[in-house]
């Protein structure tokens, strides 16, 4: 199975890339940095069983749909990234021990043991590097134009993680900056009956994380990592739902984080 080509995908497999309403107005970008589950066909599936390659260990079920959704309702550009987290972690530093993981949660991933240089370095030049290139050059495009970008990445979460139950409807995470996320919390704590979680059950960090911190944090935008439990957006009615949620609240959150005398920091 390590003896795959180092040149990864076939010129009839998916892009590692699909940006949705391109020339939207609004100020948010989204991006979904684990929406995608292909696997390229030459990796046979990373030696995994099908049923393996639908879990969460393989992408953040429905957090790609409650993206576009959103990015419809809003009029906001969507980049997401098309193969699964499993080949490569595009919300991780590559090199780091997360970024192509030999075992996940509590399975292992034949696929990705023992993998030569250049076979790793096809997985970061074939789909990583593309995914991050296409947001920077929207970031890019919209500082030499002189507009607003928000980076909101939408991800989704397991209800139980090692027998561990997880409580929290939703989540917002940050690490330096935490002035959208605060204001989109205080926003959810009126919604009736939600479970908010404030960094749960993780928080963004340099070590563990990259599109906020390169694409957010280091250009001084305003943005947030959301997090939704995903058998909450496993159906169509859920992402709806929610995508419908924040449709309304993103849009109050930046403007009064534009309006608020801390809002330069």
């Amino acid at each position: 199975m390590n003896d795959a080509p180092t040149s990864l995908l076939a010129p009839d497999e998916p892009q590692p890339v699909t940006v949705t309403n391109e020339g939207g107005t609004s100020p948010f970008v989204i991006v979904g940095d684990h929406a995608g589950k292909y696997l390229p066909r030459c990796l046979q599936m990373l030696g995994l069983h099908e049923a393996e390659c639908e879990r969460h260990i393989a992408w953040d079920i429905g957090a790609g749909a409650v993206g576009c959704l959103l990015g419809d309702a809003l009029d906001a550009v969507v980049i997401r990234q098309n193969y699964s987290r499993l080949v490569i972690d595009c919300n991780r530093t590559p090199g780091s021990q997360t970024s192509i993981v030999e075992l996940s949660e509590l399975t292992t991933v034949p696929g990705n043991i023992g993998l030569r240089k250049d076979q790793v370095e096809a997985r970061v030049r074939e789909i990583f590097q593309p995914y991050h290139d296409r947001i920077a050059r929207e970031l890019d495009r919209r500082r030499q134009a002189g507009a607003a970008a928000v980076l909101i990445a939408v991800h989704s979460f397991t209800p139980v993680f090692k027998e561990a139950a997880r409580p929290w409807h939703i989540s917002m995470l940050y690490n330096r900056d935490p002035r959208l996320a605060n204001v989109l919390m205080d926003l959810l704590r009126r919604e009736p009956g939600l479970v908010i979680g404030d960094n749960e059950p993780y928080r963004v960090t340099d070590e563990s994380d990259y599109t906020i911190p390169v694409h957010g944090e280091q250009r001084g935008l305003p943005h947030v990592l959301i997090e939704i439990r995903q058998d909450l957006i496993a159906e169509e009615a859920g992402q709806r739902w929610w995508a419908g949620l924040f449709a309304q609240l993103l849009p109050q959150a930046y403007q009064r984080l534009v309006s608020s005398p801390q809002a330069e920091h």
